[in-house]
This record gives C-alpha cells, structure tokens and sequence, in this order.
C-alpha cells in the first residue's frame, strides 16, 4: 500500500461483491489458519474457473480478458459461466480474494510459533515476498498493478488490499521503535518496499527470502556487526 493509498482510505471492510466473494481474510494472530472458500461456490469447478481467469487476468489484464476466454480455458459455453459467477467484476474481485486470503494464511503460519517481535515481522515480509515472486503464484503478481482497472473496481480492491494489511499494525506496534518514529509511516514505507520488488526483481543474486531479511536489517538500523545502529 503506498502513502497515496493511506491517505486516500476507502473503507476498511471490503465491499461484497456477491456471494461467491465472501471470503475472509485471516488476520496474523497466534492462531494457525484454516483454509476458508467462498460462500455458495460450486466446488473444484469454481475453484478451475478461479484459477484460469487468474492466468488471463495475469497474462492479459482485465479489460483484455472477456468472460468468453475464461469459460473456452475451463471448456465451458459462454453463458454457462454466468451459472457459476455474476459478472467479470464479481471473478476479478473473488481472484484477489483467493490470493489475499491465501497469503494471509501462509504468512499467519510463518509467525504464529514466534515470540520475537523483530523476527515475526521478518518472517511475515520473506513469507510475503516468497509468495509475491514465486512464478508458479499467477494471483500475486498483479496485486499491486491496478493499471487500467476502472476506478469502481479500484476502489475495491484497494479496500480488499488494505484489510489484507491490516495485519501489519500489529506486526509494527508490537515492535520497539524509537519515540521519534511514526509507527503508520514505518508501516506503509516497508509494505511500499515489499510490494514494489517484483517490478525489479530477476532471479540470480539473492533469493526472495535474502530480500526479505535485509529489507527488515535496513528497516532495523542495524550496523555491520548486527547491533542496532
């Protein structure tokens, strides 16, 4: 989320966008996640269409991508996906939903078990950025590219990205911070960070899990030696 989108917070509940759209996004507690799906979808059919417009969406963005694409990928007549999803709206928003829940999970179960506030907050950020830049995670990537996404749809998104998130006030408020810093900006400068690295990132140099713990070094302050600066 950048400070463009902090200051210019829509609602901190998601707009529904149906039934098919109602997923939870898990929050990062002490709690291990259980996998939860939408509402109302009709099982490992809804699930391929998920999964084939995903791909579309990734490859083609979404006003490139029609309703007809996504029912030929899942060898379906056009009009019977309107059975299974209401619009091409409702699918691009149940997308994101999928893959913010998803992630919301896996990076609960990488901190759930850690006590240290310094590494929980380290082990979200690699878990994150390992999901962001695994290329076999189609969802992911386009999180944060909204381009050409018409302004309603944004506004949803932007909603569903900032609950997602919302996980990291704590993360940031159990950490020991110097009076001085401003724990909202601290927050919304490291996910800004984290979120932009698959517009740079090539695979060679440093893993996604070697980006993620020196972004937290930085964010630290640490010296060459480790101690806090």
């Amino acid at each position: 989320m950048t400070a463009k989108d902090e200051n210019a917070k829509v609602n901190a509940t998601a707009p529904d966008a149906g039934a098919h759209a109602k997923t939870q996004v898990l929050p990062i507690g002490r709690q291990r996640a259980t996998r939860r799906f939408p509402e109302g979808t009709a099982g490992d059919r809804y699930q391929d269409i998920i999964q084939a417009a995903a791909i579309l969406f990734a490859e083609r963005g979404y006003l490139a991508t029609s309703m007809r694409d996504i029912a030929e990928r899942v060898g379906l007549l056009g009009g019977s996906l309107y059975h299974h999803v209401r619009s091409k709206e409702e699918l691009f928003l149940a997308v994101h939903d999928f893959a913010l829940q998803h992630a919301s999970e896996l990076i609960a179960d990488a901190v759930v078990d850690i006590d240290d506030p310094w590494e929980r907050l380290e082990a979200a950020c690699v878990r994150q950025l390992e999901i962001q830049l695994d290329p076999n995670v189609v969802a992911i990537p386009f999180l944060t590219d909204f381009r050409n996404v018409p302004q309603d749809i944004l506004e949803k998104l932007i909603a569903r990205r900032d609950v997602f998130e919302e996980a990291y006030v704590e993360l940031v408020n159990q950490l020991p911070l110097p009076g001085h810093i401003d724990a909202s900006l601290y927050r919304v400068l490291l996910l800004s960070l984290i979120n932009s690295v698959s517009a740079w990132y090539r695979p060679g140099r440093m893993t996604p899990a070697e980006i993620g713990r020196q972004i937290i070094h930085i964010f630290r302050h640490e010296t060459g030696d480790g101690g806090a600066a």
